[in-house]
């Protein structure tokens, strides 16, 4: 069946809409990250940029990097960003622009995110990696998807009971990555556990300025929650988007993150910078056994 023309939207030269990406400008391999400035802390480690567009918060750089094709993409911050990145990313790769129809061979990304954070577990320190073994979803986002297979009811349920959590909120969705990616990318330096995205950076992760939020008390449950071993390590707003849009379009998507902050500690990063290097090159060095 033919996509209509207000679904897929294209500009005037045949690239999608938002990404202003043709699908021969990206790379079967991806790093997805927040800050457009850090398109290019990556791709000065790249041996050659082969194509490089901007369009709003959207830069993608794709090149070569010891012979591994990459393209890196910032999606600025936020689930509804994931939402426009992740769709048009499959459609580049999924879709065929000119018939406007579905391809019979699909073609499954390895989507790599590099981000930072704020750990809610001491013994996820600053200065360290952490590996988000599972997303969890608060920002509703997902909802609007037909999400069953893809969901973990028996840790929503749990989860839900443990902290109390206000039926007036989306129901959490706990998503999780790619075995095969984890393999990959876990060593000693990294620390795994469940990422909690937010749908906001104050109140939907429990800070206060001037405004008092609906639990105060919903961090300390976050830190306390374990089901099976599995802990909510982390607080950013992005990764369960790009899990559960990836598992449900037939990607691989992993989302590693370095800790600069430590909600349980106070502590924050003396250098985050240097922090934020190091996982770079980390993540560069993994992706060549993809």
């Amino acid at each position: 069946m033919k996509i209509k023309e207000s679904e897929l939207i294209l500009n005037p030269d045949g690239s999608i809409y938002h990404l202003n990406l043709k699908p021969e400008h990206i790379a079967d391999t991806i790093i997805l990250v927040g800050d457009q400035d850090r398109v290019s802390k990556i791709t000065k480690y790249f041996d050659s940029v082969e194509h490089s567009t901007q369009k709003r918060e959207f830069k993608t750089e794709t090149g070569l990097y010891k012979g591994k094709r990459i393209s890196v993409i910032s999606t600025g911050i936020g689930c509804d960003n994931i939402d426009i990145v992740l769709n048009e990313l499959d459609a580049l790769v999924n879709i065929d622009f000119e018939t406007r129809t579905l391809k019979t061979a699909l073609t499954s990304l390895n989507i790599i995110r590099v981000g930072t954070s704020g750990s809610l577990q001491k013994e996820v320190p600053v200065d360290s990696f952490a590996l988000s073994a599972c997303g969890l979803d608060f920002s509703g986002m997902l909802h609007f998807y037909d999400i069953e297979s893809i969901r973990n009811k028996p840790f929503e349920d749990d989860f839900v009971a443990f902290t109390k959590w206000n039926t007036n909120k989306s129901t959490p969705v706990l998503v999780k990555n790619s075995k095969m990616l984890e393999d990959i990318f876990a060593s000693e330096k990294t620390k795994s556990g469940v990422t909690a995205t937010a749908s906001g950076f104050y109140g939907p992760q429990g800070r206060v300025l001037r405004l008092k939020t609906e639990d105060p008390i919903l961090n300390d449950r976050l830190h306390d929650f374990d089901f099976e071993g599995l802990k909510v390590v982390n607080f950013e707003m992005e990764t369960a988007a790009i899990y559960g849009l990836s598992a449900l379009l037939g990607h691989n998507a992993l989302s590693l993150n370095a800790i600069i902050a430590n909600r349980a500690t106070g502590q924050f990063s003396k250098d985050p910078g240097l922090l934020i290097e190091h996982l770079i090159t980390y993540t560069l060095d993994r992706i060549t056994n993809l």
